[in-house]
Parts: C-alpha cells; structure tokens; sequence
C-alpha cells in the first residue's frame, strides 16, 4: 500500500516544481509593481483604502479560503464524510457573523487595525497593548496551520517523503512570504490573493464539474462509490465507517458529541475575531463598500465549499482512503490525489501550484496584519506614545514581518503532519475567545470600560491557550503535535466551549466591578461614527 502512495503522490517533479516558479514569477512581478505606492504607513497597510468592493471580496475570499479550506476541508471529507463537511457550514455560517455584528461598523470607526477600534473609547495605550499581542497569537496560530500545511503539500509536489526535506520546503516557503509582504505591503499582497482566489475557484470547479461528469451526473453515485471505498479498504480503521451519516469522526462518546459542539462554536464565532480578516474592511473607501466586499466573499466562499463536498467524496470514491492515509500529508493529500486521478500529472502540477498559492497568500496576509498590529498599536502608540512617524512605522512593520517568518518557519516545523483544518479551527478558538467579546461589547455596550476590555482578552487568550496545550491535541496521542508525550488533562481538542462564554463573562464581571463609566461625549461620537461613518476619514482614538 506504501508502494501505491508514494506512485500516486509523484506526479512529475520537474513539471510540478516549473508550474509553482512560473506562478511564484509572476505574482512577484504584480508585487513588484504594487511596490511603487508604499511610501505611506496607510498605503503599507491598508492599500490606501483604494480597493472596490468587489476587488476586496475577491481578495476577502482569497485570504479566507485558506489551505484549511482546499485541503484539509477536502481530506477530513474524504476520510470522515458528513462530519469532515460540517467544517464547510461552520467556516461558511461564520460570514453571516461577521457581517451582521462587525463588518460596517468596524470599517466606521477604525483605520489600520482592530485596535483602533477597541481602543478609540476605552484606555489607549491598554487596550492596544492587549489587541496586539491578541493579534499576533491569533496570526502565529493561523500561520502554523498553513506552514503545515505546505510541508505536506510540498512533499506531494515534489516527491519528498522525509520530514527533513519537508522542513527545508516550510522553510521556503516562510522566506518568499516575507519576501511578499516586504516588497509590495498590503497592495501587493491584495492583488496576490485576489489572483490565487480566481484561480483556486476555477481549478475547484473544473475539477468538481470533472468528478460530477465521471459519476455521470449522478451526485448519488459519487456518495455511494465513496461509501463504497470505505468498505473496501485494508486500513481497518475506516472499513466499518459510515461517511454518509454523522458521528464517522467526532460521534460515540459524550466527550466526543462535546468536542464537536465547542468545535462548532470556534468555527462560527472566530471569523468576526480574526484580525487579519477584519483589517481587509480598511482597504476599501467607504462603508457601503465594506458591505459589498463581505456580500462578494459570502458568495464566493459558499460556492467553494459547495466544490469541497464533491471533491472530498471524489477523492473517497477515486482515489481511496488507503493511498489518502498512506500518502505523505495523510488526510491533506486528498485534493491533489484527485488532482492525478482525473487529469495527470499537469493538472496534479497545477493543482498542486494553486494549493501552494494559497497557503502563500494567506501567510502573506497574516505577515502584514500581525506586523502592523505590532508597529501601529505596540511600537507607535505605547512605546513612542503616538510620536513615531509613518516611516518608522513601516520600518518597525518590515523587521516585525521577518521576526513572524522566522517563527512561522519553526511552528510549521513543529506541526507538520497535523490535518489543517483542524489546526486553522484553534486559531479560531483563539480569535473567538480574546477578540469577539471585546469587539461586541465596544460596539454594542455603552458601559463597557478598560477593565472589561483587559479581563476579556487576556482572560480568554490566556485561558484558551492555556487548554490547547493540555488538549489531546498537543500530546496524548498518535496524532497528537507531540505523540510520545502526555499531559493532555482537558479532554477536549477545541476549548472553545469553555473559552468562549468565559471571555464574555469576564467582560461583564471586569465592566461591573469598576466605577470607570467613560466619557459620554466619547461614548456618543463612537455610536454615531460606527452607524454612520461620519468622521470617519483620518479617525484615531482617543
């Protein structure tokens, strides 16, 4: 079985490796020429606000659909069925979130980043502390996924099974997304994901439109030869396994049906906490082009996940959970095993190219929003105290996005092997305990003050962070980022059922037991600018 993985996972490495150099030439030269209008900190972050809404949902879809959505989503359909596509409606739902609660009202009051936001009535220098170091978790967390996610793609593309090679691959991979971010900042990498959107969408079409054809039109047929597959496997874990009904994956036990609930909640939840996600709404003009943007990515998005469906039951059916698992990425190997079954070596090469365009675009988008985070709010308002200039911010942002890559470089490492999506859904457990509850409650709740904000997010990012460390998703396990190791006491792999409520209930609790009520005045400008957009040109916090 090892002999039928490694010839179907080959491909034709020199084909393979011309189709991603030909696609990383190319978005380097649109980065290159996106470089001649970088001169300003807004123009480095946030493009000017020079984007349409259109252009902006594209680029929204490009940097949401991440190598969690293409493979991992793919592969936990493939090997899980019903359960693995319960990542789809989750990542999906959480877009109506996002838009309902956020979307306006964050591009009214904000300009670079979310701690503009949360800091524009509360205490400043705080407040933006706790944002950015939010924000730079989250992204580490977002980035270790992708990272990941590139070892094991890579080793498909280029025929390389030792995790020392897969290593050397992370490792470049964290050098050409700084070399992205450096060169273009936020325009340039707008333009790399808006790219690497419409070709991922298109190359998923093609290839569900492929699979549909096989199976003569009849979805029925796909399901059932996937069910089918199941059944015939020699891997004995997945011969019983019913893909067609829920519970393959996260079923059976109490703790199990628990796990997928707090699972449930960190998908739905976490998009309107995801920093790089909510700064895409500060490279637009206007208000009414934010909510055109998000309109464009819900679009997108749900026909994308409405391909992953098909593609992951086609790779079941076509290629086999056995060369699936047998395959070095294991469960992300999915997609591009269907990739070679349908089309060939060129289309596994071209498939192949596309996943790996993603999984830049996004670290690229995470670099930059981490970066500014860290310059705009940590450097420029608590260290300098306001005084830094546009130019020291951008030079500050510039060495904070090596730093990141660096690091990206090691955790990638460290997780190489792990199922993507699954990786993706803990940093949304993040976002959604240490970013969500303060954004709510700054937007919605007038009595909310500094000590709500800071028990909020320290208390739900500590708290989160804390129980993923002593998950079964760090140690305990075969699967686990540390097998031979246990000290897994929360049984559950996604704290997010327990991290979630908490953050909000220590924004109430840290709101109540201090007299700080706020500056009406400050309180009154806020609501008005967030519902109307008045003033909110050059906008910075109080």
């Amino acid at each position: 079985m090892h002999l039928l993985a490694e010839e179907a996972s080959s491909g034709n490495p020199t084909i393979n490796i011309s189709i991603f150099i030909a696609f990383v030439a190319i978005t380097m030269g649109v980065v290159i020429r996106a470089n001649k209008k970088n001169a300003s900190a807004s123009e480095f972050f946030t493009a000017g606000g020079g984007f349409s809404g259109p252009q902006n949902g594209i680029a929204i879809s490009g940097d949401y659909l991440s190598a969690a959505s293409f493979l991992g989503i793919a592969g936990a359909v493939a090997v899980y069925g019903y359960d693995g596509f319960l990542y789809s409606i989750g990542f999906l739902v959480a877009w109506l979130v996002a838009l309902l609660l956020v979307a306006e009202l964050l591009r009214n009051t904000g300009r670079f980043t979310m701690a503009d936001v949360l800091s524009f009535r509360l205490h400043e220098r705080p407040v933006r502390m706790a944002a950015a170091i939010s924000t730079l978790v989250v992204s580490l967390f977002y980035l270790l996924a992708q990272m990941a996610g590139a070892g094991g793609l890579v080793a498909l593309l280029l025929d390389i099974h030792d995790r020392t090679g897969q290593s050397i691959v992370i490792a470049v991979v964290g050098v050409v997304m700084v070399a992205y971010v450096l060169i273009g900042g936020m325009k340039g990498t707008t333009w790399v994901q808006i790219i690497k959107a419409v070709l991922l969408i298109i190359g998923a079409a093609a290839m569900t439109f492929w699979v549909i054809a096989k199976f003569g039109f009849n979805i029925s047929d796909i399901l059932g030869g996937a069910q089918q597959a199941m059944h015939d496997s020699s891997t004995e874990a997945v011969q019983n396994r019913d893909v067609l009904a829920p519970g393959a994956q996260y079923g059976g036990s109490l703790t199990s049906q628990v796990n997928f609930i707090s699972l449930g909640l960190a998908l739905v939840l976490g998009t309107a906490g995801l920093p790089h996600v909510l700064m895409r709404f500060y490279t637009v003009p206007t208000a009414r082009e934010a909510r055109r943007s998000v309109v464009w990515a819900i679009t997108l998005i749900g026909l994308f996940y409405l391909f992953t469906l098909i593609l992951g039951y086609g790779a079941a059916a076509l290629v086999g959970p056995d060369k699936i698992l047998n395959a070095a990425g294991k469960e992300n190997a999915a997609a591009p095993l269907l990739a070679l079954e349908l089309g060939g070596t060129v289309l596994f090469g071209v498939i192949s190219a596309v996943a790996f365009a993603t999984i830049l675009a996004v670290v690229a988008g995470l670099a930059i929003t981490a970066s500014a985070s860290f310059a705009h709010d940590i450097y420029a308002s608590v260290i300098k105290r306001g005084e830094a200039s546009e130019d020291d911010q951008v030079r500050v942002s510039r060495q904070c996005i090596v730093v990141l890559g660096v690091l990206s470089i090691i955790l990638g490492i460290l997780a190489n092997g792990q199922n993507i999506a699954f990786l993706v859904a803990l940093a949304f457990a993040v976002a959604a305990s240490a970013n969500l509850p303060t954004i709510v409650y700054s937007l919605y709740w007038k009595r909310f003050n500094t000590r709500g904000a800071l028990w909020s997010m320290y208390g739900g990012l500590a708290s989160c962070i804390i129980l993923i460390i002593f998950s079964p998703a760090v140690s305990g396990g075969p699967k686990a980022m540390i097998p031979d190791a246990s000290f897994d006491w929360f049984p559950l792999s996604n704290p997010g059922i327990v991290t979630i409520p908490l953050a909000f209930i220590l924004g109430i609790i840290g709101t109540l037991t201090s007299p700080d009520r706020g500056d009406p005045g400050v309180n009154a400008e806020m609501e008005v600018r967030s519902l109307t957009g008045v003033g909110a040109e050059g906008a910075t916090a109080h």
